[in-house]
């Protein structure tokens, strides 16, 4: 059996392809199913912001690792990973490929490379969450960028998070953070396709400004203030996400509809770039425009 991973920035037209390509397949006696590699599609009622494909619109095709989680709890790559190398196992058992889709460069990266995470130290994190609380998440990744620049190059200085996560993991004697994607990475599954969706920049700038839009217009604020009313804001990594966390801003009047889209919209056209950067270093990456035919991509 065949894993595909549907790669690339956000807004890049992914979920059609993967649709696509898993009909392909089906018509072909293949019973492809599609498994979620997008973070933010983990969690339950987190739609609308993350572009989720309702049920009605995934053509009858099985879909997995969508809405697992509940905002208030934490979405970890190192939870993540053997939760979907299961899913696609049993889809494999089940005679048809697997198709990994979504943006989220280290979650796709967990499952397809052979990616090994450090373990973790609760007291470690708890002493390291105190210093977050009261010295902020800049002090903290000062001390990052002093004991191991190559990881504090990775990681945002403003995701408190994950400068404790590196932190965490320093302070067990690793050598590193050990979420990044090696230099040689080797497959995990060694029947492994990777397909990344390529939009030149000024498009996608276009692209993605214009998605922004249509999340509040499609009721956005309305979202964010259901899930705050499930506890939203104590979840560790949903409120963070990016709309959501400029939506709660809005509803606690922190920032005008005007503010809050705007913030969204630079946000979300940086995080792109980074997902870019982050899929160019796939040796193995076949790039192709968007809506390409999934006819012609198996008979390549």
């Amino acid at each position: 059996m065949r894993l595909w991973a549907v790669v690339g920035a956000t807004g890049t037209g992914k979920s059609d392809l993967a649709l696509d390509l898993a009909e392909v397949l089906r018509a072909q006696g293949n019973p492809a199913e599609i498994v979620n590699a997008d973070a933010m599609q983990l969690y339950r009622g987190m739609d609308i912001g993350t572009a989720k494909l309702a049920i009605d619109e995934r053509r009858g095709i099985p879909h997995h690792l969508f809405d697992v989680r509940e905002v208030t709890e934490e979405a970890a790559v190192a939870w993540y990973q053997p939760l979907a190398r299961a899913a696609i196992e049993e889809i494999f058992t089940r005679g048809g490929d697997a198709i990994l889709v979504g943006g989220s460069g280290l979650y796709v990266s967990s499952v397809i490379y052979d990616f090994r995470f450090p373990p973790r130290d609760a007291a470690v994190r708890e002493r390291l969450e105190r210093e977050l609380d009261a010295l902020g998440a800049g002090a903290l990744f000062a001390r990052l960028q002093a004991d191991d620049p190559a990881t504090a190059a990775r990681v945002d200085p403003k995701n408190g998070r994950r400068v404790i996560r590196a932190l965490e993991v320093l302070a067990q004697g690793a050598e590193n953070h050990g979420a990044a994607l090696p230099d040689a990475p080797v497959l995990w599954h060694p029947d492994t396709r990777i397909l990344g969706i390529h939009v030149d920049r000024p498009a996608l700038v276009e692209r993605l400004d214009r998605r922004v839009d249509r999340m509040w217009e499609q009721g956005m604020l309305a979202e964010v203030e259901a899930l705050r009313e499930a506890g939203l804001e104590a979840g560790t990594t949903a409120p963070r996400a990016i709309g959501y966390a400029q939506a709660l801003a809005q509803l606690a009047g922190e920032k005008t509809e005007a503010e809050a889209i705007a913030e969204t919209q630079a946000l979300t056209r940086r995080y792109a770039r980074r997902q870019v950067s982050w899929f160019k270093r796939y040796p193995t990456i076949e790039w192709i425009p968007p809506m390409s035919d999934a006819g012609g991509i198996l008979a390549g």
